[in-house]
């Protein structure tokens, strides 16, 4: 008789990091096909294939659960364009890089319905509220200063602060995202890109030269 290939014992962090996986897919799962007062922790626990104590080792709340989601896809943003900004380039070809990027944006229509779920959810619950705001504004200021340093390599002055760009650009996202939902179109990448290069093209130059742009 064939004995069954050894399979590798996780660590326990490993084990752990397994855990906390799965019962974030499933909460995703449940939240974008019943809504956040539809997906129980209960449930949520079921559905990944373990015990609400489980859940409990892992996470404080269903919300605490659904702010994680929420910096896991804001931080992996971040670091996409960090990662962009990094690589050595011309001034077009970082406009390219972002534009290629920009077309990633709000495709996952799972992630649109359990975005705009978040936002309601932080309209009817002040406490959630509050924590939702920190996750926000980290984020914000992350993609301030990603703008920033996009005029500087770019020779230019932005418009308005970089924070307030970001809070404009954030807004146009979220907001294409309810629309891309309710019919089934999908334009928020190409339109920011509209917008980002507009205001380029618009800004007055940086003093003492023009960063990369000339270079």
């Amino acid at each position: 008789m064939t004995r069954p290939p050894d399979r590798k014992r996780l660590t326990r962090e490993e084990s752990r990091a397994q855990t906390r996986e799965r019962l974030l897919d499933a909460g995703r799962q449940l939240v974008v096909a019943n809504g956040y007062g539809g997906a129980s922790l209960r449930d949520i626990a079921a559905q990944a294939g373990y015990s609400q104590g489980a859940f409990y080792s892992n996470f404080a709340s269903k919300e605490a659960l659904l702010l994680e989601l929420l910096r896991q896809h804001m931080g992996a943003q971040e670091a996409q364009l960090t990662a962009l900004m990094a690589a050595p380039q011309t001034p077009e070809q970082m406009l390219a890089q972002l534009d290629r990027w920009a077309r990633t944006l709000n495709q996952d229509a799972d992630w649109c319905t359990l975005s705009i779920e978040l936002q309601l959810h932080a309209h009817r619950s002040q406490a959630f509220a509050v924590e939702y705001q920190k996750v926000w504004d980290a984020h914000r200021a992350a993609l301030g200063e990603f703008i920033g340093q996009l005029f500087d390599a770019l020779g230019h002055v932005p418009p308005a602060s970089p924070e307030e760009l970001a809070a404009g650009f954030m807004a146009l996202s979220h907001g294409l995202a309810l629309q891309a939902v309710a019919t089934r179109t999908e334009t928020s990448g190409r339109l920011i890109m509209v917008l980002l290069r507009g205001l380029i093209a618009s800004a007055a130059d940086a003093p003492g030269g023009a960063g990369r742009a000339d270079r």
